[in-house]
Protein backbone atom coordinates (compact mmCIF):
# COMPACT_ATOMS: atom_id res chain seq x y z
CA UNK A 1 0.00 0.00 0.00
CA UNK A 2 0.96 3.45 -0.65
CA UNK A 3 0.94 6.23 1.71
CA UNK A 4 -1.49 7.94 -0.72
CA UNK A 5 -4.30 5.20 0.31
CA UNK A 6 -3.42 4.69 3.78
CA UNK A 7 -4.31 8.66 4.22
CA UNK A 8 -7.61 7.74 1.83
CA UNK A 9 -8.30 4.93 4.02
CA UNK A 10 -7.31 6.64 7.24
CA UNK A 11 -10.18 9.49 6.26
CA UNK A 12 -12.54 6.98 5.10
CA UNK A 13 -12.32 5.58 8.42
CA UNK A 14 -12.58 9.20 10.72
CA UNK A 15 -15.82 10.02 8.35
CA UNK A 16 -17.50 6.41 9.32
CA UNK A 17 -16.21 6.84 12.76
CA UNK A 18 -17.95 10.90 12.99
CA UNK A 19 -21.13 9.36 11.47
CA UNK A 20 -21.52 6.60 13.94
CA UNK A 21 -20.66 9.43 16.69
CA UNK A 22 -23.24 11.17 15.52
CA UNK A 23 -25.93 8.44 15.37
CA UNK A 24 -25.01 7.40 18.52
CA UNK A 25 -25.21 10.57 20.21
CA UNK A 26 -28.63 11.62 18.22
CA UNK A 27 -30.17 8.33 19.65
CA UNK A 28 -29.10 8.85 23.10
CA UNK A 29 -30.21 12.61 23.28
CA UNK A 30 -33.86 10.75 22.18
CA UNK A 31 -33.66 8.27 24.65
CA UNK A 32 -32.76 10.94 26.87
CA UNK A 33 -35.54 13.58 25.90
CA UNK A 34 -38.14 10.41 25.71
CA UNK A 35 -37.56 9.38 29.62
CA UNK A 36 -37.68 13.34 30.75
CA UNK A 37 -40.90 13.44 28.99
CA UNK A 38 -42.13 10.00 30.18
CA UNK A 39 -41.22 11.26 33.87
CA UNK A 40 -42.82 14.82 33.18
CA UNK A 41 -46.25 12.66 32.62
CA UNK A 42 -46.08 10.46 35.60
CA UNK A 43 -45.03 13.76 37.78
CA UNK A 44 -48.67 14.95 36.59
CA UNK A 45 -50.21 11.90 36.77
CA UNK A 46 -48.96 11.47 40.33
CA UNK A 47 -49.55 14.83 41.56
CA UNK A 48 -53.29 14.78 40.16
CA UNK A 49 -53.85 11.53 41.67
CA UNK A 50 -52.82 12.73 44.87
CA UNK A 51 -54.82 15.32 45.18
CA UNK A 52 -58.30 13.48 44.63
CA UNK A 53 -57.34 11.31 46.95
CA UNK A 54 -57.21 13.70 49.69
CA UNK A 55 -59.47 15.96 48.67
CA UNK A 56 -62.41 13.85 48.80
CA UNK A 57 -61.53 12.49 52.35
CA UNK A 58 -62.02 16.45 53.16
CA UNK A 59 -64.20 17.08 55.90
CA UNK A 60 -65.31 19.82 58.91
CA UNK A 61 -66.38 19.17 62.24
CA UNK A 62 -68.46 20.40 64.76
CA UNK A 63 -67.32 19.17 67.57
CA UNK A 64 -65.90 21.85 69.52
CA UNK A 65 -65.81 22.70 73.21
CA UNK A 66 -68.02 25.87 74.08
CA UNK A 67 -65.20 27.59 76.08
CA UNK A 68 -62.89 28.82 73.64
CA UNK A 69 -59.72 28.58 75.84
CA UNK A 70 -60.43 24.77 75.32
CA UNK A 71 -60.37 24.67 71.70
CA UNK A 72 -56.93 22.87 70.37
CA UNK A 73 -57.81 21.91 66.95
CA UNK A 74 -60.23 23.60 63.95
CA UNK A 75 -61.65 22.15 60.77
CA UNK A 76 -61.92 23.87 57.72
CA UNK A 77 -62.04 24.01 54.01
CA UNK A 78 -60.45 26.91 52.50
CA UNK A 79 -59.80 27.59 48.86
CA UNK A 80 -58.66 30.73 47.71
CA UNK A 81 -57.85 32.32 43.95
CA UNK A 82 -55.29 33.99 42.35
CA UNK A 83 -54.54 34.87 39.00
CA UNK A 84 -51.80 31.49 38.28
CA UNK A 85 -51.80 29.99 41.04
CA UNK A 86 -54.32 29.41 43.82
CA UNK A 87 -54.17 27.81 47.37
CA UNK A 88 -56.48 24.75 49.44
CA UNK A 89 -56.22 24.06 52.61
CA UNK A 90 -58.63 21.35 53.81
CA UNK A 91 -58.70 19.12 56.90
CA UNK A 92 -59.10 15.35 55.93
CA UNK A 93 -58.81 12.01 56.35
CA UNK A 94 -55.62 11.42 54.83
CA UNK A 95 -52.69 10.70 56.96
CA UNK A 96 -50.93 7.30 56.62
CA UNK A 97 -49.50 5.79 59.56
CA UNK A 98 -45.49 4.96 59.24
CA UNK A 99 -45.89 2.98 62.66
CA UNK A 100 -48.22 0.10 62.98
CA UNK A 101 -48.91 0.77 66.54
CA UNK A 102 -47.75 4.35 66.73
CA UNK A 103 -50.91 6.90 68.28
CA UNK A 104 -51.76 8.38 65.35
CA UNK A 105 -55.23 9.18 64.05
CA UNK A 106 -55.98 9.38 60.30
CA UNK A 107 -57.11 13.21 60.45
CA UNK A 108 -54.94 15.82 59.44
CA UNK A 109 -54.08 19.44 57.85
CA UNK A 110 -53.94 19.41 54.49
CA UNK A 111 -52.60 22.45 51.85
CA UNK A 112 -51.65 22.27 48.40
CA UNK A 113 -50.03 25.56 46.95
CA UNK A 114 -47.13 26.94 44.38
CA UNK A 115 -43.70 28.04 45.36
CA UNK A 116 -40.91 29.28 43.76
CA UNK A 117 -37.38 26.59 43.98
CA UNK A 118 -35.01 28.19 46.12
CA UNK A 119 -32.66 27.06 44.09
CA UNK A 120 -33.48 27.25 40.26
CA UNK A 121 -34.74 30.91 38.93
CA UNK A 122 -38.73 31.38 37.77
CA UNK A 123 -39.10 27.51 38.61
CA UNK A 124 -42.21 27.28 40.14
CA UNK A 125 -43.11 23.88 42.14
CA UNK A 126 -46.37 22.62 43.51
CA UNK A 127 -46.06 21.05 47.09
CA UNK A 128 -48.30 19.51 49.93
CA UNK A 129 -48.64 20.52 53.12
CA UNK A 130 -49.52 18.12 56.40
CA UNK A 131 -50.12 18.90 59.47
CA UNK A 132 -50.85 16.12 62.50
CA UNK A 133 -52.52 16.55 64.50
CA UNK A 134 -54.51 19.26 63.18
CA UNK A 135 -54.00 22.75 65.38
CA UNK A 136 -56.00 25.90 65.48
CA UNK A 137 -54.72 27.56 62.83
CA UNK A 138 -55.81 25.46 59.41
CA UNK A 139 -52.98 27.61 57.11
CA UNK A 140 -49.62 27.05 58.73
CA UNK A 141 -47.51 24.50 60.83
CA UNK A 142 -46.50 20.91 59.38
CA UNK A 143 -44.28 19.27 56.56
CA UNK A 144 -43.82 20.38 53.10
CA UNK A 145 -43.01 17.79 50.14
CA UNK A 146 -42.69 18.93 47.16
CA UNK A 147 -45.44 16.94 44.24
CA UNK A 148 -44.83 18.26 41.26
CA UNK A 149 -42.02 21.05 39.39
CA UNK A 150 -42.06 23.30 37.01
CA UNK A 151 -46.33 24.12 37.49
CA UNK A 152 -47.47 26.79 34.98
CA UNK A 153 -50.75 26.59 36.13
CA UNK A 154 -52.85 25.58 39.40
CA UNK A 155 -56.33 26.13 39.00
CA UNK A 156 -59.25 25.32 41.61
CA UNK A 157 -63.04 25.74 41.23
CA UNK A 158 -65.65 24.77 43.88
CA UNK A 159 -69.25 23.70 42.77
CA UNK A 160 -72.26 25.18 45.14
CA UNK A 161 -74.93 22.94 45.49
CA UNK A 162 -77.29 25.61 46.83
CA UNK A 163 -76.53 28.00 43.71
CA UNK A 164 -75.88 25.37 41.19
CA UNK A 165 -73.09 26.99 40.04
CA UNK A 166 -68.96 27.00 40.06
CA UNK A 167 -67.16 29.91 41.99
CA UNK A 168 -63.70 30.31 42.33
CA UNK A 169 -63.11 30.52 46.43
CA UNK A 170 -64.53 28.39 49.70
CA UNK A 171 -64.17 28.90 53.35
CA UNK A 172 -66.17 27.63 55.70
CA UNK A 173 -64.53 29.46 58.44
CA UNK A 174 -66.22 32.89 57.10
CA UNK A 175 -69.69 34.37 57.94
CA UNK A 176 -69.35 35.93 54.38
CA UNK A 177 -68.08 32.60 52.57
CA UNK A 178 -69.88 29.19 53.23
CA UNK A 179 -69.78 28.71 56.94
CA UNK A 180 -69.40 24.87 57.85
CA UNK A 181 -70.47 23.37 54.51
CA UNK A 182 -68.58 21.82 51.80
CA UNK A 183 -68.92 22.21 47.76
CA UNK A 184 -70.19 19.25 45.97
CA UNK A 185 -67.53 18.92 43.42
CA UNK A 186 -63.74 20.30 42.90
CA UNK A 187 -62.57 20.99 40.17
CA UNK A 188 -58.77 20.76 39.52
CA UNK A 189 -56.34 21.65 36.54
CA UNK A 190 -52.54 21.04 36.40
CA UNK A 191 -50.29 22.68 33.99
CA UNK A 192 -46.60 21.48 34.16
CA UNK A 193 -44.30 23.37 31.57
CA UNK A 194 -43.14 20.94 28.50
CA UNK A 195 -39.61 19.32 28.29
CA UNK A 196 -37.02 21.40 26.40
CA UNK A 197 -39.02 24.23 25.50
CA UNK A 198 -42.23 21.98 23.76
CA UNK A 199 -45.73 21.75 24.58
CA UNK A 200 -47.02 21.90 27.96
CA UNK A 201 -48.73 18.97 30.08
CA UNK A 202 -52.12 19.90 30.96
CA UNK A 203 -54.07 17.76 33.55
CA UNK A 204 -57.94 18.04 34.71
CA UNK A 205 -60.21 16.35 37.27
CA UNK A 206 -63.35 16.88 38.97
CA UNK A 207 -63.21 15.47 42.74
CA UNK A 208 -66.79 14.19 44.35
CA UNK A 209 -66.97 14.97 48.37
CA UNK A 210 -68.68 12.01 49.74
CA UNK A 211 -68.99 13.53 53.19
CA UNK A 212 -71.16 16.89 52.70
CA UNK A 213 -72.48 17.01 56.19
CA UNK A 214 -70.18 18.37 59.10
CA UNK A 215 -69.55 15.79 61.69
CA UNK A 216 -71.87 16.14 64.88
CA UNK A 217 -72.06 12.96 66.51
CA UNK A 218 -73.69 12.96 70.01
CA UNK A 219 -74.56 17.01 69.31
CA UNK A 220 -77.57 17.49 70.05
CA UNK A 221 -79.89 18.86 67.87
CA UNK A 222 -81.46 22.80 68.59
Amino acid sequence: MTLIEVVVAIGILAMVAVLIHGVIDSLSRGKKGEGERSERVHEGREAMQRLVRDVSAAYISMHVPTNQALVTEKTAFIGRNSTQFDRLDFSAFAHRRTDRDSHESDQAEVGYFVVPDPEVPDKMDLVRREQTPIDIDPLKGGIVDVVAEDVDEFDVRYFDPLTGQWVETWDTTQITGQPNRLPLEVSIRIVLKGVGGGAPYAYMTKVFLPIQQPLSFGIPKQ
